[in-house]
């Protein structure tokens, strides 16, 4: 056995031991019968029959559940234990300012501690040699299907559309994500430390996503990044009526998929204000207000009315995104990003204006109508106006090579004689794509007190000759290029690269 199978995340021998892997709790210890169990107990008051017919229908609404300090599926992530870490003599790119020559980066307790030309050490820190080498934020990637998606491409991995319904906005990434999908380690190897994993686009409301920390997991809630707000999944354009137009069923046409937006929020703001009207009531001491139903395709919709679930919109077309703007202040909510988004150089003022992020490709377009106005310049056109820009993947292949998608953008940009700097373009994979998803406050860029997710490059990260050598995720190294035993395998992929299968 290799030392990198000993130490697979997954392996079966941690989970024969109770051995909890890196991000999960261990699973409680069963306590010990109590005498008391088996004595028959009196029957229960009827106010206390009442209460215990409420606790057992388990149908506390969001709102309801944070009042009380709970959280639905919350996450269980817990970094790794790290030990303080200075790397020294880099070039730093902090996506906060301008570049750092022969600068240091130190982390401590998980954090970024401190970044500048001249960094002491403290006592017991390693210190990380950075000559040659280039230091940056974690990649965010704001558009993956990782674990919905995933390999091998099989039908039985197929769960990423709940192509059923043109609004199934009840459904959650995050109860299809299968974490021990091998294409997370191909995604950590290039240095992505988190990202968003959302529902597909069959459907005008796809459901929610969930963010989550790139690291070894049981289960998906091991890898939740702790405190990032939901989103949810919209989608406009071709998808939605070809789905479903081919049904025979609405939608069929664009003006279609605007009237099933529309109908959806009415029913929404409804929902909302019957259970606006039964919290104040019942806060006012009024025992016979009837509780409403709870309804979880409402209960998600009524999150984006409240603020705390972000809209992220899959649109192509420039004229279809003005109309998502328009629905979106009649019915008094924000979109967070258009994704895909190949005509935003075209109202790259609207977006800015509007405080919408642009998750873009670098140069996919032609692969269907919408998508046949895409130009190479559309990130730095967006760049230009001062949009939130962001270069995003939606492939399995393409969130392994996110820095060259940003080089090839910058590229375009430059070749306009924008004279677009590394230092720009670092934002458009960090803090630009954490602000999209609402993580900017955490991660995304190399400042004090933000969690200390950083990557150590071989060389100008865009550069297709450089590749990630280290890989820090909360302080701890996550993957090392040099070091066989930091390069985590899932189970499905034990045997298969010892063979030289994708060497």
């Amino acid at each position: 056995m290799t030392d990198k199978h000993r130490c697979t995340a997954f392996g079966a021998l941690a989970l024969l031991l109770g051995l909890a892997p890196v991000g999960c709790a261990s699973a409680p210890t069963p306590s010990s019968a109590s005498p008391a169990a088996t004595t028959p107990v009196a029957a229960a008051p009827k106010e206390d029959m009442k209460k215990e017919e409420k606790a057992a229908r388990g149908t506390k609404s969001e709102p309801e559940a944070k009042q009380a300090g709970e959280t639905p599926y919350p996450s269980t992530y817990k970094p790794l234990p790290s030990q303080p870490v200075l790397i020294t003599n880099a070039t730093i790119l902090t996506a906060a300012g301008d570049r750092i020559e022969r600068g240091s980066v130190l982390m401590r307790d998980g954090k970024i501690a401190a970044v500048g030309a001249s960094v002491e050490a403290p006592a017991g820190a390693a210190v990380v040699d950075g000559t040659g080498k280039w230091v940056t934020p974690g990649v965010i990637d704001a558009h993956s299907h990782l674990g919905v998606y995933a390999s091998p491409g099989v039908e039985a991995h197929a769960d990423g559309n709940e192509a059923t319904e043109p609004n199934t906005a009840e459904v959650w990434a995050e109860h299809s994500v299968w974490p021990q999908d091998p294409q997370f380690p191909l995604a950590l190897a290039a240095g992505v430390t988190s990202m968003q994993i959302l529902p597909g686009s069959a459907n005008l409301f796809g459901g929610r996503s969930v963010t989550v920390k790139n690291v070894p997991a049981r289960g998906v809630y091991g890898m939740k990044f702790p405190g990032a707000p939901y989103g949810l999944k919209m989608a406009c354009g071709e998808n939605p009526k070809r789905v479903y137009g081919g049904k025979g069923r609405s939608p069929a046409t664009r003006m279609g998929n605007v009237a099933g937006y529309r109908s959806a929020w009415i029913k929404a703001a409804k929902y909302r204000a019957q259970w606006g009207d039964y919290e104040r009531k019942q806060k006012a001491g009024d025992d016979k207000v009837q509780r409403p139903e709870r309804d979880l395709e409402m209960e998600t919709l009524a999150g984006v009315l409240a603020g705390d679930i972000l809209v992220q919109n899959h649109c192509y077309r420039a004229d279809e995104m003005l109309t998502m703007i328009e629905i979106a202040k009649e019915f008094g909510y924000k979109i967070a990003a258009f994704h895909h988004a190949v005509e935003a150089y075209k109202i790259a003022d609207v977006l800015a204006a509007n405080g919408i992020c642009a998750d873009v490709w670098a140069d996919w377009w032609g692969f269907k109508m919408e998508a046949f106005d895409g130009i190479r310049e559309n990130a730095a056109l967006l760049q230009q106006a001062g949009a939130c820009t962001v270069i995003h993947s939606d492939s399995a292949e393409g969130i392994q090579r996110l820095n060259q998608e940003a080089a090839k953008a910058m590229a375009a940009g430059n070749r306009m004689g924008m004279k677009l700097r590394e230092e720009d373009v670092i934002r458009w994979l960090t803090i630009n794509p954490a602000k999209s998803i609402g993580i900017d406050r955490q991660t995304g860029s190399l400042e004090p007190g933000k969690m200390a997710d950083v990557v150590v490059w071989s060389g100008n990260p865009f550069s297709v000759y450089s590749r990630p050598d280290k890989v820090y995720i909360d302080g701890a190294l996550a993957f090392d290029r040099a070091n066989p035993s930091l390069q985590p395998e899932m189970d499905f992929e034990l045997g298969i690269r010892d063979a030289g299968v994708g060497q």
